[in-house]
């Protein structure tokens, strides 16, 4: 993140029913400078400096102070939202803590907070664990019991790392994240980091991010439910010395972030409460990608053939209702439609039509665990990748009792 910005609000989007009033927009000061905001009235001004001032939250985009974060601070088991100025006052308490402890500057620190909400966070009890854990345990071995500490609901952590070779050296990325529940579009309730030792200009890395959660944390749902709380953050400290200069570095790193992105937003799905099956809709022919997203997420989100899912029914039907009701512009006269897995596929729909498929090999198909939903309309370049799980009545349970 640039040093010389005092502010940033980066992809800012603010929707109201009915009205998008903030779309995409990127605001950076640095000190000293003075700004006019132009436009007529209802072309979004208040509302945007309404989201800097924190009057409002944003569907998507964040804002940062000094330009820059050096440590994250991460609890789970209560969410801290919707708990007013006090809630706000508790994070910049923990904050502040672990600032002093670091000896890092102010506004360096990031919070986030993952679990129940409306409850009252434990500020001492936070306080505590972040007393115990600088600097007695910050030490790399202590990257998968991080990755343990943020679960909720999850059944397994969800971490990776990897090395990169670029033009002018190796750089390494590591990533964890953790979601199980309330997972959909934008972020769901995703807590999602990711950390290099590149030299990169903040810039790049932030279009890289942007890219990268449209495609992977974006095309993720799990239930249908969105949350109060997600974030998604790459922290680049330039430890290793390997500056991302050229335009190869660049495309290179932009499509490891990218793979990494994907695979936490696979591996959130697969982990979906009570989930029994990873479901990944792949979606082509469309007139545009917009329209191939609207296919991909409707079908993955459908609870309908989510159910089906889980009961091994190649019912198609349903895959074809969600993509007519999407919103995009489908022809389903052209359509075709094919499930796989590893034990085999079946297509159920060409041209339109249903087939005489094998219900003996569609249910085996359906019994293994990650399934594959092909949807091809023949109209068009636009294609995407949604994904989802099934749903199970051990979700049912497990939501039903969450709070008590």
């Amino acid at each position: 993140m640039a040093e010389d910005f005092v502010i940033e609000m980066l992809h800012i989007t603010k929707e109201f029913p009915g009205i998008k009033a903030n779309d995409d927009i990127t605001l950076q000061l640095r000190k000293g400078e003075v700004h006019a905001l132009l436009g007529e009235n209802g072309a979004g001004k208040s509302t945007l400096m309404s989201v800097l001032f924190g009057l409002y939250q944003p569907e998507a985009g964040k804002i940062l102070k000094n330009g820059k974060a050096r440590a994250i601070v991460i609890n789970s088991g209560n969410a801290n939202a919707a708990t007013g100025t006090q809630g706000i006052e508790d994070a910049r308490t923990v904050e502040r803590e672990a600032e002093k402890l670091l000896g890092v500057g102010e506004n360096e620190v990031f919070v986030c907070s993952t679990g129940v909400i409306g409850q009252k966070l434990p500020v001492e009890k936070v306080l505590d664990g972040v007393r115990q854990i600088i600097p007695a345990k910050l030490d790399k071995a202590n990257g998968s019991d991080a990755a343990y500490a943020i679960m909720t609901t999850d059944t397994v952590r969800k971490e990776s790392a990897y090395e990169l070779e670029l033009s002018s050296g190796t750089i390494r990325i590591g990533a964890m994240a953790k979601g199980s529940g309330m997972i959909h579009p934008n972020m769901a309730t995703t807590l999602a980091y990711v950390t290099t030792d590149a030299k990169c200009d903040s810039a790049d890395l932030q279009k890289m991010l942007h890219n990268a959660i449209d495609k992977s944390f974006n095309m993720c749902t799990v239930d249908g439910d969105t949350s109060t709380n997600d974030t998604m953050i790459l922290l680049a400290n330039g430890a290793s010395g390997v500056e991302v200069k050229t335009e190869e570095d660049k495309a290179a790193l932009a499509g490891l972030i990218e793979h990494i992105c994907i695979d936490m937003a696979r591996r959130i799905a697969s982990d979906g409460e009570g989930a029994t099956h990873l479901i990944v809709v792949e979606s082509y022919g469309l007139p545009t990608e917009h329209d191939a997203r609207l296919v991909a997420k409707a079908i993955a989100g459908s609870t309908l053939f989510k159910a089906a899912v889980f009961g091994r029914d190649a019912n198609w039907g349903r895959i074809m209702a969600a993509a007519g009701y999407s919103g995009a512009d489908v022809d389903p006269t052209k359509a075709d439609c094919i499930i796989k897995s590893s034990a085999g596929e079946v297509q159920v729909m060409k041209d339109g039509f249903g087939t005489d498929f094998s219900e003996e090999l569609a249910k085996a198909v359906l019994t293994e665990h990650d399934i594959t939903v092909i949807v091809d309309f023949h109209s068009g370049d636009g294609k995407a990748v949604a994904y989802g799980c099934d749903l199970t009545y051990e979700y049912v349970k497990i939501n039903g009792d969450y709070r008590t």
